[in-house]
This record gives C-alpha cells, sequence and structure tokens, in this order.
C-alpha cells in the first residue's frame, strides 16, 4: 500500500512559479513511476508528466511546452513538479500518482492551483 500526500499548491499571479510535492509513503518508490494529472472544474483529469523509475520523462507538450519540470528524490520518496510562465489555465487540482504497470495504481488526495489573470 502507498499512501501520497501532496503540498506546494496555492494561488499565483499569471507569469507565476510554484513547486508541487508529493511524498509517498511505503516501500519500494523507487519501483513506482511517478506522474502528475489535473483537473480544472468540468473537464476530465489530464496527464501533465511522469518520470519513470530510471528517470526518464515525458510531459503532456501541448499543454505545458517546457515550462513544468517533474523531479523525483528516491532517497526522500518524493516527486517534484517545478511550474513556471503560469497561465490561468493551469489552474485546477493537482493529483500524484504512483504505478507499477500491470500491478497496482495510487493516487493522493490532490492539491489546489489557482492562477489569476
Amino acid at each position: 500500500q502507498v499512501q501520497l500526500v501532496e503540498s506546494g499548491g496555492g494561488l499565483v499571479q499569471a507569469g507565476g512559479s510554484l513547486r508541487l510535492s508529493c511524498v509517498a509513503s511505503g516501500r519500494a518508490f523507487n519501483t513506482y513511476d511517478m506522474a502528475w494529472y489535473r483537473q480544472a472544474p468540468g473537464k476530465e483529469r489530464e496527464f501533465v508528466a511522469v518520470i519513470r523509475t530510471r528517470g526518464g520523462t515525458v510531459y503532456n507538450r501541448d499543454s505545458v511546452k517546457g515550462r513544468f519540470t517533474i523531479s523525483r528524490d528516491n532517497a526522500k520518496n518524493a516527486v517534484y513538479l517545478e511550474m513556471s510562465s503560469l497561465r490561468p489555465e493551469d489552474s485546477g487540482v493537482y493529483y500524484c500518482n504512483a504505478e507499477r504497470v500491470g500491478r497496482d495504481d495510487y493516487w493522493g488526495q490532490g492539491t489546489q492551483v489557482t492562477v489569476s489573470s
């Protein structure tokens, strides 16, 4: 069982930056692909970025286009999302996800990000 706790969300002006954190409890953190998703009101949950167990990354290029950076610290059981040049359309609840493909999949409770124009 893995529990994920996100933090770092808040209210920021357009053009600003935020750093989201997700800390995992449980063992074998380094065996999970770690990802961030987001969900705006009235919209479906959207993939943002993933960092694989070996450090490879994939981003939703259409949405983040080099503005966001995902990283992980296996020693701290943590994954981060550095967000810069934020836009109002980046607003939503950001969720952390831990997955071992074909085995198990966990979600955090989410952290709210609001970008004002």
